[in-house]
């Protein structure tokens, strides 16, 4: 782990202090990002850029001129968005002939804007179609959150997730169609938001499913998350600093505890009894309608569907060339019907309106990020049925809240010792702001 600053707020006490500087920052990021703990967790970097970014930085600041809220900061993209001048792969070999990006997309652009210093294009799940991380064309980034055993990053933002979790960037850019920001984040021990899907463009990104697909980053605190949030949408939410005390937090008794590994269940109810005793008012519901999503989701599911749509053209030919379990999934588009997804489009929307109404008064409800630590990455990689089984489980509660359209933050509630954990704390689209402001209550109650 590097020496410098894990967060936002380090950085500036830091900065003004004289202790650090973005150039020398930087530059520990960039030696970094060439060691054996980061392999595979690029797959670009940009050092020259990253350094004049780091520079003006400095300069501006020694200036006493005013600068972005990332003005020099180290932050990584994952390798889903354009970039102007190069090929953008999403983790495949099929568009690695793609004619170069002519412009950044907007997210990308953003960041620049705020004078982050992008060190690099972060590697992920081919096409972001899986929870897992693995990538067999440019092979896999392991979660340092285990120096004994090699373990699944999550994904499909897996490089990102690395990146922020080894002090290589204080935010990763990534996605999350059904969980790709929070599983990552979740098992790594870093802290992931996912935003309404509407706050930031979808242009410049390969799609998955544009039903889904969010774009939304991750760092190591929840209020760094808002800050890039802001820098991403355009838009920074009005957050309001208030104590957790009398804060209405519903716990759903349907599916989302299902099957909780003994690490994650110790986990989230110590995190309940830290919330209860900081003065949250906690109440279990049932909210059956989370039961009824497999069946909305039928036949094939939005993600294969709308993947398909979008990429058949190029990969029918070509589904020899990529990863087999992608391969699968995106099959499972090809055959439903015009009527068929019609009228899923239309059962999402009254589900939605249903679970609304059932979560009104509450100001968030909580669940375990995901239901299990992260796996060991050898058994994935060899067996099929094992990848199957633990990709179901990691995207079970992550993906309910894309389906609602919801906004969720994944923060880290493990014990010292125990490998990551994450608490998901969630709410319906729209309420950004006061999703930010519980989650920064909640964490301040669990640190």
């Amino acid at each position: 782990m590097s020496l410098f600053p894990a967060t936002l707020s380090d950085f500036i006490q830091q900065r003004q202090q004289g202790t650090v500087s973005a150039q020398a920052w930087i530059e520990d990021c960039l030696a970094r990002a060439e060691s054996s703990a980061a392999a595979h967790v690029f797959t670009r970097l940009y050092p020259q850029a990253a350094r004049l970014a780091a520079r003006h930085a400095d300069a501006s600041h020694a200036a006493g001129l005013t600068t972005g809220p990332l003005a020099g900061v180290p932050v990584t993209i994952k390798d889903l968005y354009d970039v102007a001048g190069e090929t953008t792969t999403a983790g495949t070999t099929v568009f690695a002939g793609d004619a170069p990006a002519r412009q950044d997309a907007p997210a990308v652009a953003r960041l620049r804007a705020a004078g982050a210093a992008i060190v690099g294009k972060t590697n992920m799940t081919e096409l972001a179609f899986s929870g897992i991380g693995i990538n067999p064309h440019y092979g896999t980034p392991v979660n340092p959150a285990d120096t004994q055993v090699q373990r699944i990053p999550g994904g499909s933002s897996s490089g990102a997730a690395v990146s922020v979790a080894l002090g290589l960037a204080v935010a990763g850019l990534g996605s999350d169609t059904g969980g790709s920001i929070r599983i990552p984040a979740a098992l790594c021990g870093v802290v992931g938001f996912k935003s309404t899907q509407s706050r930031v463009p979808l242009a410049g990104a390969v799609p998955l499913s544009h039903s889904l697909d969010t774009v939304c980053a991750m760092t190591r605190s929840v209020a760094d998350c808002l800050v890039v949030d802001g820098v991403l949408s355009g838009q920074p939410l009005a957050v309001a600093q208030r104590p957790l005390k009398g804060r209405r937090l519903a716990v759903p008794q349907t599916l989302m505890l299902d099957n909780l590994d003994a690490t994650v269940a110790r986990a989230f109810e110590r995190s309940l009894s830290r919330l209860s005793q900081a003065g949250a008012l906690l109440e279990d519901i049932a909210l059956s309608e989370l039961a009824e999503i497999a069946a909305l989701n039928a036949p094939g599911g939005f993600s294969p569907v709308e993947c398909w749509a979008a990429h058949h053209e190029r990969i029918a030919d070509v589904m020899a060339q990529l990863d087999p379990r992608v391969a699968s999934r995106a099959k499972l588009g090809q055959n439903v019907s015009a009527a068929d997804y019609l009228r899923m489009l239309k059962n999402r929307q009254h589900w939605i309106q249903r679970v609304e109404a059932a979560l009104a008064g509450y100001d968030a409800i909580l669940s375990p990020t995901v239901p299990i630590v992260a796996p060991e990455l050898d058994l994935l990689v060899r067996d099929d049925d094992a990848f199957a089984a633990a990709n179901r489980s990691i995207l079970r509660n992550t993906f309910a809240i894309n389906f609602l359209d919801g906004c969720s933050f994944s923060m880290p509630c493990q014990a010292a010792g125990e490998l990551p954990v994450g608490l998901m704390v969630s709410s319906v689209r729209g309420d950004d702001a006061r999703l930010g402001s519980v989650a920064l209550a909640i964490e301040a109650a669990l640190a």
